[in-house]
């Protein structure tokens, strides 16, 4: 599942947006991007559409036990 994170640095008007195609990718993106200050705005998928932080932080820890099932 892909994952649309939106964000706005610090000091600028614009809403940037990066892709992420697991939600654990999606995590360590937004970890980064807290840590430099930017504010994130939005977070979606096509599947669950706009969710929180909490929803996707869920997301992550299913994905993470289905992994080794797959393998």
């Amino acid at each position: 599942m892909s994952y649309t994170i939106g964000f706005q640095s610090k000091n600028q008007t614009a809403v940037l947006a990066t892709e992420a195609a697991t939600a654990n990718q999606a995590v360590a993106i937004i970890a980064a991007l807290r840590q430099s200050a930017d504010e994130i705005k939005f977070i979606r998928s096509p599947q669950e559409g706009e969710m929180g932080i909490e929803m996707l932080l869920l997301l992550a820890k299913e994905e993470a036990e289905e992994m080794p099932q797959r393998a």
